[in-house]
């Protein structure tokens, strides 16, 4: 399959985190495609406008939402879905790392921190599946591709509840792929290593970037295109069939058995 042969015309596609990163590259990568793209945005509105400025013409829209708050998250569904009619594609990028080793933290920091990580990485983008998959299952079909980790399955022991969170994404994929195959709605899951992203900006400039970049056979991380370019293969016709997968997007930095 080669970029010449895909094609999303007509299609609308949400992205959540896409004011920068992953979900910037995706974004624009669906919108060359020819998709309608939703940008979706927290905090951080000027980010998102750069994004949506960035896309060729086409029907996109920026809107904002909260995923730690369901209501908020159903608001944004239904606004998505007013602004373009119907939604074809999920993309649930949004996420947040925080640090809170279990041995030098409070109990209050640590409870605190797990709230945060799992209602913005596991519980905001479940309900927001739950909220599109009923538009989704009036059209007769849809894709959701979840943006995990490979901190999922090798730990995270400055982060455990950013690795719990993924594994739940991990967990939650594939359970959906079984709930939804028959109503034609496909779901799949990419975990990357570590992305050139302003999330990881400090990380890569600091003491321990020569040796994540070494990690990989190839001596650097991925680049958010290189994510991107997999979520939209994912999201293709023709990959229906692997429904319920997760795609290690990590230049072979971590091996999974």
């Amino acid at each position: 399959m080669t970029e010449s042969t895909l094609d999303f015309a007509g299609q609308n596609v949400i992205v959540t985190g896409a004011s920068g990163g992953i979900g910037r590259a995706t974004a624009r990568l669906f919108a060359r495609h020819g998709a309608g793209v939703i940008v979706h945005y927290h905090e951080n509105g000027v980010g998102a406008e750069e994004t949506l400025r960035s896309l060729p013409s086409g029907p996109h829209r920026k809107l904002s939402a909260d995923l730690r708050n369901s209501d908020s998250v159903r608001q944004f569904v239904d606004s998505a879905v007013g602004a373009m009619g119907r939604i074809d594609v999920l993309v649930n990028n949004a996420g947040i790392y925080e640090e809170h080793p279990i041995l030098s933290v409070s109990y209050d920091a640590w409870r605190q921190s797990w709230n945060r990580v799992l209602n913005t990485n596991l519980v905001g983008p479940a309900n927001l599946t739950y909220c599109v998959v009923q538009h989704m299952k009036e059209n007769g079909a849809g894709r959701i591709v979840n943006v995990s980790s490979r901190g999922a399955f090798r730990g995270e022991p400055k982060g455990p509840a950013y690795g719990a969170s993924k594994a739940g994404l991990n967990a939650m994929g594939q359970s959906l792929a079984k709930s939804l195959g028959g109503s034609s709605i496909f779901v799949f899951t990419v975990a990357p290593g570590f992305v050139e992203t302003d999330m990881a900006a400090e990380t890569l400039s600091g003491p321990q970037g020569d040796f994540l970049r070494n990690e990989s056979p190839l001596g650097r991380v991925a680049k958010p295109e290189e994510v991107a370019w997999t979520v939209l293969l994912l999201a293709a016709p023709g990959s229906e069939f692997l429904t319920g997968c997760i795609v290690d997007v990590n230049g072979a930095s971590y091996l999974r058995t």
